[in-house]
């Protein structure tokens, strides 16, 4: 299987499209160098330590464990021979804030009432969820059971066919054979759209949509397709990994070493100059000369920073036009004692978040009635936080491009742990031991991201398929591209798979 035997590859950065696209070309038999511009590798899949606290900076959510199951199945390894999972329970915890609808009479399993709101858990008991739905909206259990169940074909048929399969390109679409596997997808329209034909109950909605945060989309602007994210969240499950995602870092780049991968950090890539067979790969302390060029950097910043301008296949007005996902407000925080009312994973969002969203896509402004997310990963592992401590991440999502300034920043800072104070029972003001922020100015600073948004291209409908970047360069003969900027997306297991898709590519072209 020593098909690019010989050759010499450079993967630049080493996130999770970087990392999986370098264990498929080591496996393949090529000498590949991985060269990442920060002291870590994992990209936006980072760690921070400070004061006995360990957090991951960026995704902390293990969702659809199919797809790394697959992965190092490929490699003849095992998730389990690396880290271990654990399945939690509650998947995650939602507070509504007040006046999100009304509520249902009574205290139905996972439902706590409050004067201000409702607390609800999502656990494993999926027939539990069923009864927390039925309370809220008669007839909703039997919506539930209809919707997971279109979720469901829509993710094995999406998976098999449109996912593990790439189709990038729109001759992709014209095998006759997918009209068969088309007719099950639910294809057009939107997601506010489609989850309406389900559910009444703002609350209802939103917890079948809360999902397309991770897609970096609104309801508004997302395909109902994605619908298949409730099939990963009610049926596959949400599980948290041995040393946090940061741990699943490890294992991948564990398992490239293994194969001969070397890595290269702290040395950011200036420029790529060449073409197939005679690449030279500059950075801040070298040369490496390569046959063959992946980028897993930020796809704008590779084009418009590294390449001469012949060789770019988008100008700045393309990357200019684009949606771009969010960027984030994130706080990392040291606390001490526990947070009993919050969970492992916890919501809170408002009576209305159409006017957070509006703020993101529509009419960038910080949100003054925010939807945001809490990670309190000392829940449930207590190597990261000291005794008595526990170590929390916050995260707001907010419009790419956004000015923050300290005294923004600050504010907002404040803004968000009244919120929280507020809708959670949580104070978490006086207890603080460790802090830091990171918002829309470091993810351009820290991973050269345009318009510093935290994910990349938004799934929007004409952000889709075959209307994202391509993974070859058409302006550049042996550079290719890989991550959330290319199909499959956004989110870590679609940067794992779009590796598998650029490596497949690469090995096509050198055995043509």
């Amino acid at each position: 299987m020593n098909r690019l035997a010989g050759r010499q590859i450079v993967v630049i950065g080493a996130g999770f499209g970087g990392l999986s696209t370098a264990a498929y070309l080591a496996d393949a038999g090529a000498d590949v160098t991985v060269i990442e511009k920060n002291d870590q590798l994992g990209g936006r899949a980072s760690v921070l330590e400070g004061e006995g606290f360990r957090f991951d900076m960026g995704p902390s959510w293990y969702l659809m464990p199919d797809v790394f199951e697959r992965f190092f199945g490929h490699f003849g390894r095992t998730p389990e021979e690396f880290y271990e999972l654990e399945h939690l329970d509650p998947h995650y915890r939602i507070f509504f804030k007040e006046n999100a609808g009304p509520r249902p009479d009574g205290d139905p399993p996972g439902l706590v009432s409050s004067p201000d709101g409702d607390r609800i858990d999502v656990t494993r008991d999926l027939s539990k969820t069923a009864q927390l739905f039925e309370a809220y909206e008669t007839g909703a259990a039997e919506a539930l059971e209809a919707y997971l169940e279109q979720s469901r074909d829509n993710y094995e048929i999406g998976m098999e066919h449109f996912v593990y399969e790439d189709r990038s390109r729109v001759r992709d679409f014209l095998d006759p054979s997918l009209v068969r596997y088309a007719r099950g997808l639910t294809l057009l329209g939107n997601m506010q759209d489609h989850v309406e034909k389900y559910f009444d109950h703002p609350k209802l909605q939103q917890v079948m949509q809360y999902t397309l945060v991770f897609l970096g989309g609104s309801p508004h602007n997302t395909p109902a397709l994605y619908n298949l994210m409730s099939h990963v969240d009610f049926n596959l499950g949400v599980y948290y990994p041995e040393g946090g995602i940061a741990g699943v870092v490890a294992a991948i780049a564990d398992l490239g070493r293994d194969l001969g991968v070397e890595f290269v950090t702290g040395d950011p890539v200036t420029a790529i100059r060449g073409e197939r067979g005679n690449f030279t790969v500059e950075t801040g302390s070298g040369r490496y000369p390569a046959d063959i060029v992946v980028s897993d950097a930020d796809y704008a910043h590779t084009e418009q920073a590294l390449l001469p301008p012949e060789k770019r296949q988008y100008d700045e007005e393309y990357w200019e036009s684009r949606t771009y996902a969010p960027s984030a407000f994130m706080l990392y925080l040291g606390v001490e004692g526990e947070v009993p009312e919050l969970a492992h994973h916890t919501l809170v969002l408002p009576a209305d978040w159409d006017p957070h969203f509006e703020k993101i896509f529509d009419d960038p402004q910080w949100p003054e009635d925010p939807a945001y997310y809490v990670s309190v990963t000392s829940e449930t592992d207590e190597t990261v936080a000291p005794e008595g401590h526990s170590a929390i991440v916050i995260l707001v999502p907010i419009a790419p491009g956004l000015s923050d300034d300290p005294e923004t920043r600050a504010e907002y800072r404040d803004h968000i742990l009244a919120d929280l104070a507020r809708e959670t029972d949580t104070d978490l003001r006086d207890r603080i031991v460790f802090e830091e922020t990171v918002a829309v100015s470091d993810y351009q600073e820290y991973y050269n991201s345009i318009q510093g948004t935290a994910l990349g291209l938004a799934h929007t409908l004409r952000q889709t398929a075959v209307f994202r970047p391509s993974h070859r360069s058409s302006a550049l003969d042996g550079l290719y591209f890989t991550g959330s900027y290319t199909t499959p997306g956004i989110g870590v297991p679609m940067t794992v798979i779009s590796g598998e898709h650029t490596a497949n590519y690469v090995i096509q072209d050198e055995s043509a």
